[in-house]
């Protein structure tokens, strides 16, 4: 059985009010705070492999986390943000007064980000991914750092939630979702777990 952690990224100055997507945003203090509370709770948790997307805001969190495993970060293009083209760093704000934004809030299965990628592109790229890691770690446990929405579409692939609804999951800053994938059924062990930051 592979056993899949996948934690987002702590948040930066963007988050919440841009879309970033492949831009270097870096985590800012509170975001480094998160990405320190994730790896102390997952310290104890033996990994095989760390991999991580290769946007700066994954790949210091990652480092984080992989400070007490000493584990070389292996980046992964399929963990990658969702390419948002034109849209990239644009306000949330300014986005939300466009004709398009109810379709991609309610009917995002058919929506393409201009001069980018569709979701459903993003999640057959993330959940390929996921097939390829589950074959090269059968008995295994790995870190996957990534982002909101690919972990989400890689969630909602495995609990059988059509794309259009895939919004319904909440995946916060450096939260812990667990997958575990064997020769059964898929099995989501937990989601959007935040680790105490106290």
């Amino acid at each position: 059985m592979t056993t899949l952690y996948f934690v987002r990224h702590g948040v930066t100055a963007h988050t919440g009010v841009k879309l970033s997507g492949w831009m270097d945003t870096p985590l800012d203090d509170k975001g480094t705070d998160q990405a320190r509370a994730a790896s102390a709770a997952l310290a104890s948790i033996r990994f095989k492999g760390i991999y991580s997307s290769p946007v700066a805001r994954c790949l210091q969190t990652a480092e984080i986390i992989a400070e007490p495993h000493r584990k070389k970060i292996q980046t992964l293009d399929a963990l990658g943000e969702v390419r948002y083209g034109a849209w990239t760093d644009r306000s949330l704000r300014q986005l939300s007064g466009l004709k398009v934004w109810r379709e991609v809030q309610h009917q995002p299965s058919s929506f393409r980000f201009p001069d980018g990628e569709t979701l459903r592109e993003v999640q057959a790229r993330a959940v390929d991914e996921v097939e390829r890691l589950r074959g090269a770690h059968r008995k295994d446990r790995i870190c996957c750092v990534s982002h909101a929405d690919v972990i989400r579409l890689v969630f909602a692939h495995y609990l059988g939630v059509h794309i259009d609804l895939f919004q319904r999951i909440i995946i916060g800053p450096a939260s812990v979702s667990i997958l575990s994938l064997g020769d059964h059924s898929p099995r989501v062990m937990c989601m959007n777990w935040v680790p105490d930051r106290s």
